[in-house]
């Protein structure tokens, strides 16, 4: 009998640096310094600079996680991921992963911080509340998956 050799399974490489060690602490130390670098503006308060923070901290994570499709790499999965956005292929697309709850958590807890130095203020709060939005709900498991208004399905 002639044996076939069969892959037992390729890694992702487009998300399989979420699985290091480091991963969780380098996003931490990125967010950190993008607020030390808005605070250390002269002409922001630091209501503004945590506004700021959380806003371009939610754009970035919505257009690198849930914009972003397929795998820029040259990679053996034979387009297996070519419909998928980032986050739909993190872990497999497993829910509720130490990874993902990470990248959940991360924008509530910007989102608490900014509001509280903001000092709830109205259009600080709704700003961020938006920006939180926009950023959470396509993480949600109902969305996995899912284009609204055939935004991004293709």
């Amino acid at each position: 009998m002639v044996g076939v050799s069969v892959s037992a399974g390729t890694v992702n490489q487009n998300v399989s640096f979420w699985q290091t060690k480091g991963s969780a602490l380098a996003y931490f130390i990125l967010t950190v310094f993008l607020h030390l670098l808005l605070l250390g503006l002269p002409f922001l308060t630091t209501a503004e600079a945590w506004t700021l923070t959380s806003v371009i901290h939610n754009f970035g994570n919505y257009l690198f996680l849930h914009c972003v499709k397929g795998t820029p790499f040259l990679s053996s999965d034979q387009g297996e991921h070519r419909t998928e956005t980032h986050w739909e292929q993190i872990d497999d697309g497993k829910q509720f992963t130490t990874t993902k709850k990470i990248l959940i958590s991360a924008p509530i807890i910007i989102f608490f911080i900014s509001s509280f130095y903001s000092k709830y203020a109205f259009f600080h709060f709704i700003v961020n509340f938006i920006s939180l939005g926009f950023v959470v709900i396509p993480k949600l498991p109902q969305f996995h998956g899912v284009r609204l208004f055939g935004i991004n399905k293709y």
